[in-house]
């Protein structure tokens, strides 16, 4: 009876809503986003120990591992500020956005099919733990970018960037559409030259949407003399970027760049103008996933209410049912045109 009272007591503790009983509201969040950061630490510290210790399946997993207990810190910096929590406190947004995490980085797994940009190595032979693998590795995709962005914000990086604003419409939308198109061809095209305008296609292709649609649009914001939220992104996607390479680089299961032209010179895996390329993937990611949510319902991950409008069940067994069709068949793919090696 006693442990139940205790398990009780730890988890309305993680929980934002907690009662802290001779506690101010303040002191609350601070001890809990204390609590998380050090649990998110500790659990990146024994992924990295037991590395060094050359455990296999910690090798081989290292990346996934480090990714998610870096995941719970960034979630903690932001509660510290905010005193919300992603995870914790909207926990089935949290998954909702790993599943099109997913599903938004095999598009550019799609794309790299016919660019062959980077390719995998040292996966493990069996189909079921190496599919998984992918699953759990691509799902951070938008969660890292996203709290990072979120992150920055909340601790005061560019609190607000003023520019002179725009007049989008008609005119702007025709542009960016054509530019977008132009972008999504060349690539397929000609891969060879014009491999790097892939990461900036669906920036250009449904900004427009959702600036017509009323979602959450960069270009809205352009609109009212501010581009804070791009800014921010831009930097989240670079810090990200080095964190991604930098685990990589230690990881077992791995990937490796064949980049035309650029592939001199490295920093980990990663050839330096390669890392040019993820602070425009971080916007793609934004917008993308900005178009995808306001068809869900408008309300953002940040910003997800309870009573906001959703998805009615037949629409979500729909949505299932073509993520799991489009991983199966991505997946494939990837294992016969983007794997070099398996282990063993």
């Amino acid at each position: 009876m006693q442990t139940r009272v205790y398990m009780s007591h730890l988890w309305n503790l993680v929980k934002v809503k907690a009662a802290c009983p001779g506690r101010s509201k303040k002191l609350c969040l601070k001890m809990r986003a204390t609590l998380q950061a050090l649990v998110g630490l500790a659990c990146l510290a024994a992924a990295c120990l037991l590395l060094a210790a050359q455990i296999p399946w910690v090798k081989t997993w290292f990346y996934d591992l480090a990714w998610y207990s870096w995941l719970v810190v960034l979630d903690a910096l932001v509660l510290a500020r905010t005193g919300r929590s992603l995870i914790f406190d909207r926990t089935r947004e949290f998954f909702i956005l790993l599943g099109w995490s997913i599903f938004i980085w095999l598009i550019f797994e799609h794309f790299n099919l016919r660019l062959g940009n980077w390719h995998y190595v040292d996966l493990p032979p069996t189909t079921w733990v190496r599919w998984l693998g992918y699953a759990v590795a691509y799902a951070t995709v938008l969660p890292a970018l996203f709290l990072t962005e979120r992150a920055l914000a909340a601790w005061g990086v560019w609190r607000r960037i003023k520019v002179k604003p725009i007049r989008p419409g008609g005119r702007w939308y025709n542009l960016f559409f054509i530019l977008g198109l132009a972008m999504f061809f060349l690539p397929l095209t000609w891969p060879r030259y014009f491999f790097p305008l892939i990461w900036g296609t669906f920036i250009f292709l449904l900004e427009p949407a959702n600036h017509r649609l009323g979602g959450r649009s960069l270009m809205a914001e352009w609109e009212r003399g501010e581009l804070t939220t791009f800014c921010r992104l831009l930097l989240a996607g670079l810090i990200c970027g080095g964190i991604w390479e930098f685990l990589n680089f230690w990881a077992g299961a791995k990937w490796i760049y064949t980049v035309p032209f650029v592939g001199f010179l490295k920093i980990f895996e990663m050839p330096i103008l390669g890392f040019l390329g993820f602070p425009p993937f971080a916007v793609a990611c934004y917008v993308m996933y900005s178009f995808i949510d306001r068809l869900r319902g408008g309300a953002f991950f940040e910003d997800a209410q309870p009573e906001a409008q959703r998805w009615g069940r037949p629409w979500r067994l729909v949505v299932v049912i073509i993520w799991v069709v489009y991983f199966n068949l991505v997946f494939r793919a990837i294992d016969r045109y983007t794997v070099i090696n398996f282990l063993g």
